[in-house]
């Protein structure tokens, strides 16, 4: 059959064939699912995991793997197949439980579920901008890594994208960024087949993606006829033939190849075929087994194991002659694959601290964002900065930031006005291992940058975002730039940890915590304007780390009221404390510098801090719902519950009541 499109039909064979079935009878058993896009794709999956993709099966976190990322993660059996076929654990059993609670086998692949899954590609467009991280990091670690003679970081990024990856706005960023950084080891394969869930895309979608990718840098392969092998293979070859720029490989494909009522149609995309398109499409494809039932010589065929052992075999013994050479490196190397921090991190740590608080600076907590990354970046080579076109007012440049380039590694990344797909990029930079990313811009920005965010806390990735310019105390930029609802909403992202420090001390803990976690991501939020130093005694400053301490007692230990404070406002609760104190009223200031961190500190710490039966105030230049978790319906939160207004700072301040006359006011009417 030849398709309207000028499309070849596959010659189908067993080994294909395999794709095609498990696709079928899992979204069949399953009764949802996507079978066109495994079924459009067998034959460029076929050539590329059979005869290019290096890995072992029986290691998936071997570092010097290729990654391969199905961005089309809608087709996600399309990869359950290819694991399965190739040799991971992934037993036939899972395939059959596609779809079905805590099996490994999710609706779109998950990272932590299935070995061999790079990154969890559920929203189209990302997972080629966490592609495009991945093929950054090796860039960068063998710029870092590789010496004359020993080349131990050498693997190549492979995606598998379609129209939908193309059609969000987050693939123009990520891949405009690809092609000016030279990502020569990035290939992405785009599943040309005319189809989305609305059916043919010429009324949505008629750009001339081979131009568009030309000018962003990239080598672009045309008209591949995506199931015909040969032609694969040579596109392929000239892809790995050109090491300074990224390829694309535009493949014209039929979805849901084989199935011969339903092929080159939406009715294949994402729904079962039926019972009676099965029974066709097995005579079709000359398919004659049972449901999951798959030939051993076909096993045979698609086995990665003894190939995937050797591969590995032959970098463990580069690797040691490596070793031998650069002992250092190869110890850090194998420190920093590992995620593990400095031998001597907490001492470093401690002496960091210690000279913060010697110095007592009243600075913006955004200055004492850098002064904390100028501290703990030369012990850290693995920290990879980065801000989107606001470096110097996030102030994440340090002394010895280098950026990244086309023709040179570095340890900075100039995303550029990017927020998504810069949060996105470094997600694939953390999932790559090696190096820990940091990324910037106001926190207003967040917004743009939210699905990454939300992302990097599914994968549960060592990330750390950072937002300066957090509140209205941006001034006169106005509502555009002033944040409102962002820092609540990030707390309640799952697995994200927030914090928001009052001075210098309580950011160096912040970013030593964001560092050491390894966990999930973390934002933190810091001001515009300058912040006055609080004086601690050693055991407050350890306390930062619960999330919430007293910072300041009441005289006397015997407070009849507590305040709550974050950021900018901790100052605005002590100059409360003060004056109540002189009226008679003695309280106790409570800084929470995260919430996050506070909630999971044990029954008896919190209610140390938070004695029950005190009346309690709240104060954060913010959205003010999620603070009665803290105080009860019966304590007060002065906060803002609308957008801010374009003036100077102090004035939105005092109009907006957040004053410690106002915290004054509100503890007296608690009490």
């Amino acid at each position: 059959m030849q398709s309207t499109r000028n499309v070849k039909a596959p010659v189908f064979n067993p080994i294909t064939g395999a794709i095609r079935a498990l696709a079928m009878d899992a979204v069949q058993q399953a009764n949802s699912g996507h079978p066109g896009a495994p079924m459009g794709m067998a034959e460029i999956a076929e050539v590329l995991w059979r005869h290019h993709l290096k890995h072992n099966p029986a290691n998936p976190k071997w570092a010097d793997r290729d990654r391969f990322v199905l961005s089309n993660g809608h087709g996600s059996m399309l990869i359950y197949a290819l694991l399965h076929l190739t040799g991971y654990d992934l037993p036939i059993e899972e395939l059959k439980r596609f779809r079905q609670l805590h099996s490994k086998t999710p609706g779109h692949p998950e990272y932590g579920y299935a070995p061999g899954v790079e990154t969890t590609t559920g929203p189209l467009g990302q997972g080629i901008t966490n592609a495009v991280g991945m093929a950054l990091a090796e860039k960068i670690l063998a710029a870092e890594f590789n010496r004359p003679g020993h080349t131990v970081v050498d693997h190549r990024t492979w995606v598998f994208l379609g129209d939908g990856c193309l059609m969000e706005g987050i693939s123009h960023e990520a891949c405009s960024l690809a092609g000016t950084w030279g990502l020569g080891k990035l290939t992405a394969f785009y599943d040309d087949n005319n189809i989305s869930i609305d059916g043919h895309v010429e009324g949505w979608f008629t750009d001339d993606t081979p131009k568009r990718f030309e000018a962003y840098g990239w080598q672009v392969i045309r008209d591949v006829q995506g199931h015909d092998p040969v032609a694969i293979e040579a596109a392929i070859q000239q892809a790995k033939a050109d090491p300074s720029r990224p390829t694309l490989i535009c493949c014209k494909t039929i979805i849901g190849a084989g199935a011969p009522n339903k092929q080159d149609s939406h009715d294949v995309h994402g729904a079962p075929l039926g019972a009676a398109e099965i029974e066709a499409a097995r005579a079709h494809i000359g398919w004659t087994h049972a449901p999951f039932e798959i030939p051993a010589d076909v096993y045979a065929a698609w086995d990665a194991r003894t190939k995937g052992a050797s591969l590995e075999g032959q970098w463990n013994a580069a690797f040691a002659a490596y070793r031998a050479a650069h002992p250092e490196l190869a110890a850090e190397f194998e420190r920093r694959m590992a995620g593990e921090l400095p031998a001597d991190w907490d001492a470093h740590v401690a002496a960091v601290l210690a000279k913060v608080v010697d110095k007592a600076e009243t600075i913006a907590t955004r200055k004492a964002s850098q002064n904390s990354i100028e501290a703990y970046a030369p012990k850290l080579p693995e920290l990879l900065g980065g801000s989107a076109d606001l470096a110097g007012s996030n102030l994440t440049l340090w002394s010895g930031a280098k950026g990244v380039s086309k023709t040179s590694g570095g340890n900075y990344v100039y995303y550029g006005v990017r927020e998504f797909g810069m949060a996105a990029i470094a997600n694939g930079v953390a999932l790559h291992g090696g190096l820990i990313p940091y990324t910037a811009t106001f926190l207003m920005f967040s917004e743009y940058a939210r699905n990454a965010l939300r992302m990097a806390a599914l994968m549960k990735v060592r990330q750390i975002f950072v937002f300066t310019h957090d509140s209205v105390g941006l001034g006169e930029d106005g509502p555009t730039h002033q944040p409102v609802e962002q820092t609540a909403t990030l707390r309640l992202i799952p697995n994200m940890d927030v914090w928001r420090p009052c001075d210098t001390t309580e950011s160096a803990v912040a970013w030593a915590s964001a560092i050491e976690r390894k966990n999930g991501p973390t934002s933190m939020c810091f001001s515009r304007q300058n912040l006055p130093f609080q004086a601690r005694s050693a055991e407050q400053v350890a306390a930062i780390r619960k999330g919430g301490y007293v910072l300041s007692e009441a005289a006397g230990g015997k407070p009849q009221a507590v305040i709550l404070a974050t950021g900018s406002e901790v100052a605005l609760a002590m100059a409360a404390q003060q004056a109540l104190a002189e009226q008679g009223v003695a309280v106790r200031v409570v800084s929470m510098p995260s919430t996050n961190v506070f909630d999971r500190q044990d029954a008896a710490y919190k209610a140390s801090v938070l004695p029950a039966g005190l009346p309690r105030v709240a104060v954060e230049a913010g959205s003010t719902d999620g603070w009665y978790k803290y105080v009860g319906l019966e304590g007060r939160v002065i906060g803002i519950d609308r957008f801010g207004e374009s003036a100077p700072a102090g004035e939105l301040f005092k109009y907006f009541g957040i004053t410690a006359d106002a915290v004054v006011q509100a503890v007296k009417s608690v009490l």
